[in-house]
């Protein structure tokens, strides 16, 4: 299998290598945008801020790269929130492949801590992406934003309140928690993903 990981200013992409290693796959990190069109599969990871990350992309035409992209596309964390049509963080205009907009998380209790870091459960469970995935199965999350829900969603998680961990549209998918650190269910995961069909 062809699978590239596009490769702009955002971080987590050698833990995204390591994941794919661990299921027996290699994939070529580039940002070239020939390499990207022509692979099997594409991997849209991300750690960082939406407003530098989307300059980056546009700078180098990746942004309408990506939206014109036929094949399966899995956007992670950043590259999920990128993937919607706004962003909270810095007012930032997005790809726009997914109607949901990103906003910021507001801490409404002592108790309660912005970003979420940490484990929590993943429901309302949609699309093959999920196959063999249990109901209220636990996911590694790291985001101080998310995407509300939408016509788009195919996964749900409460922190504050409920949100789309899961989004879908044609070809394109996202998720806002880590698969890569997310053990057996993010292998699943990744797996599921690599298994799908164009």
């Amino acid at each position: 299998m062809n699978l590239t990981i596009i490769q702009y200013n955002a971080g987590n992409i050698q833990s995204v290598l390591y994941a794919l290693e661990r299921v027996g796959v290699s994939a070529t990190v580039t940002d070239d945008p020939a390499l990207i069109q022509t692979s099997d599969k594409v991997i849209f990871p991300g750690v960082g801020e939406a407003s530098t990350a989307m300059a980056y992309l546009k700078e180098r035409n990746l942004d309408q790269l990506i939206v014109s992209l036929k094949q399966p596309v899995l956007g992670i964390c950043l590259g999920m929130q990128l993937m919607c049509r706004h962003s909270a963080e810095n007012d930032t205009n997005c790809l726009g492949i997914f109607d949901e907009q990103v906003l910021a998380f507001k801490a409404t209790e002592k108790t309660t801590k912005v970003p979420q870091m940490g484990w929590n459960n993943i429901r309302n469970l949609k699309t093959d992406l999920f196959n063999g995935v249990s109901e209220n199965s636990f996911a590694y999350f790291v985001h101080g934003y998310y995407a509300g829900l939408g016509t788009n969603t195919i996964a749900t998680t409460d922190y504050i309140e409920e949100y789309s961990s899961g989004l879908h549209k044609n070809n394109f998918y996202g998720v806002q928690f880590h698969p890569e650190k997310s053990a057996e269910l993010g292998e699943q995961i990744i797996q599921n993903f690599l298994a799908l069909k164009s």
